[in-house]
């Protein structure tokens, strides 16, 4: 029954998402890779059966909000959650926690007041530690130009991707134990890439 609510929800998403032009960054692949990823965390965080298929919820429809808007959409992506779960008889106790944790991957929601909160912003925010950051973040700079339609300067977004990165951190145990070092080489990295930048210019 759990596999046939997460495969039916990975359908619709999936169906939400595709059309989506020019999103380079929040596509589909993002909402599948934060799904494992919550999965993953929750499991290593021990986390209960009915948990972890929350936080998986919650990750898949973490981003649907972009087929409305592009900004400020995090309460769109928490309705379609709820119209969806609600249309195929989910419980109302878990629903409303779903909702809860689909806001709590907002970018300025700094203090999470869970583990399930705790996991859900660890799984969104895990590509910090990925070999591939930074060609990911490319994505998203070139996701936000074509969609903005603006020209974000490599030196600003840089700095700005830097910042990020330096001051973010991990909550959850596992997450610290395993991706803090990683977090901490990839910033190292895109620092070095900055200087050598500045280097240039001089």
């Amino acid at each position: 029954m759990k596999n046939d609510i997460i495969k039916n929800i990975e359908r619709y998403v999936n169906t939400l998402l595709l059309p989506l032009e020019n999103h380079y960054f929040h596509q589909f692949d993002h909402a599948l890779e934060v799904k494992q990823r919550a999965w993953e965390i929750g499991k290593k965080e021990w986390l209960n059966e009915e948990e972890i298929e929350m936080v998986e919820i919650a990750a898949l429809f973490h981003d649907t909000g972009f087929v409305i808007q592009y900004e400020q959409n995090e309460e769109i992506w928490s309705k379609i959650a709820r119209n969806y779960l609600k249309s195929i008889l989910y419980p109302e106790n878990k629903i409303t926690i779903i909702q809860r944790l689909i806001l709590a991957t907002k970018p300025e929601y700094r203090t999470p007041i869970d583990l399930l909160e705790e996991v859900i912003k660890d799984a969104d925010l895990d590509n910090l530690w990925r070999d591939d950051f930074l060609d990911r973040w490319n994505d998203l700079k070139k996701e936000m130009e074509m969609i903005k339609k603006i020209k974000l300067k490599d030196p600003e977004w840089r700095h700005a991707s830097l910042d990020f990165i330096s001051n973010h951190s991990y909550f959850t145990k596992s997450q610290i134990k395993e991706r803090e070092s990683k977090r901490n080489e990839n910033a190292q990295k895109l620092e070095k890439m900055i200087k050598d930048l500045e280097e240039e210019y001089k």
